[in-house]
């Protein structure tokens, strides 16, 4: 202890790093102390500035999105406060406030409930139908080894996504007509079939012509994310699965449909999101008055009933019942998948 205390008496130290004398040790400790002190001075670096200079490319291109939602879909937010006035166009400040009466009076219209229950329905059907066939596309594309094939398959399957509804319209008019369409010609001259498949007049076989349709022509676009994600699975685990033993249906069942669960799960709990938002394009291009009853929809509800009659206010009630509705829809798939699967948006 004395020698602790009085160094001076001791010719060397005892340290955790060997022996010392005492100038060496007198050397080391200015040493470091004399590092800490230059330490302290040293002004700091802005972190701040940093990073804004490194990556400004980065945030540059990211605020081309933030603007565009901004001005397209927060801005527009200030419009929903129409959906409770009895709106004049002519002179806005004059609208006067009515409250929930505009929805009281959508919702009492016998139309209304027809539209709500046909997009609950084509939507459905959709999801059923519509969402595993990319996830089967994007297993068979990656099952592919002959790359001209497999470029070739995807090119053409995601070619109809880029194709107007105008020009699918027509298409389907040319193929799926009762008298002259392609299929029912074909049949009839095989005689296959006695009298005419009423594909686009009937409303039962309209709604299989509907949805077929609509999965042929967003099948393709939908097998990107989830090929993007099969791509990004670990090879070492399909190796291991074939030393295992495991076939190609075995490995794709306890390997791949693992691997890509987290997107299958996102992707479907926003596809219920939109259980109440239908485009107008395809059902009123597809539709006609012979089949109103199961191709009136929402969005082609709100365009007859709404803007063609210059009822912005009541259009405007039903685009806000639509979005609360989807707000719900999608926090309760949320909820519901965060319990039982923990895969979630949120």
């Amino acid at each position: 202890m004395d020698s602790i205390l009085h160094p001076a008496k001791e010719s060397c130290f005892c340290t955790p790093y060997g022996n010392h004398n005492s100038s060496e040790w007198r050397f080391l400790l200015m040493m470091r102390n004399s590092a800490k002190t230059a330490a302290s001075v040293r002004p700091r670096r802005k972190r701040g500035k940093h990073w804004l200079q490194r990556d400004w490319r980065l945030y540059l291109m990211l605020l081309i999105p933030i603007v565009w939602y901004i001005l397209f879909c927060y801005k527009p937010m200030a419009g929903l406060q129409i959906a409770f006035q009895k709106y004049n166009m002519f002179n806005p400040a004059k609208s006067k406030w009515i409250w929930l009466d505009n929805f009281k009076f959508v919702f009492g219209m016998s139309d209304f409930g027809i539209a709500l229950k046909n997009t609950l329905i084509l939507n459905g059907l959709d999801l059923l139908f519509g969402f595993p066939v990319p996830i089967i596309l994007a297993i068979l594309l990656n099952e592919m080894r002959t790359p001209m094939l497999k470029k070739f398959s995807q090119t053409m399957l995601y070619l109809p996504h880029f194709l107007s509804w105008v020009i699918i319209g027509g298409m389907v008019l040319q193929i799926f007509a009762p008298t002259s369409g392609v299929i029912n010609s074909t049949l009839l001259r095989w005689g296959w079939i006695s009298e005419n498949i009423p594909f686009l007049t009937d409303g039962p076989t309209w709604t299989f012509t509907y949805v077929l349709v609509g999965v042929w022509q967003s099948m393709g676009w939908g097998t990107i994310l989830y090929l993007a994600a099969i791509t990004g699975l670990d090879m070492n685990l399909f190796e291991a699965a074939r030393i295992d033993g495991a076939n190609k249906l075995q490995q794709i069942w306890h390997v791949t449909l693992p691997g890509i669960r987290s997107t299958i799960v996102v992707l479907l709990i926003m596809n219920i999101g939109r259980m109440m938002s239908i485009g107008f394009d395809r059902p009123f291009i597809i539709g006609n008055t012979k089949v109103k009853d199961y191709c009136d929809v929402i969005s082609t509800f709100v365009y007859r009933a709404g803007i063609t009659n210059s009822q912005f206010a009541r259009a405007t009630a039903i685009g806000l019942f639509q979005s609360i509705v989807g707000l719900v829809l999608i926090t309760g798939a949320n909820t519901v998948s965060r319990l039982f699967d923990e895969q979630s948006i949120w």
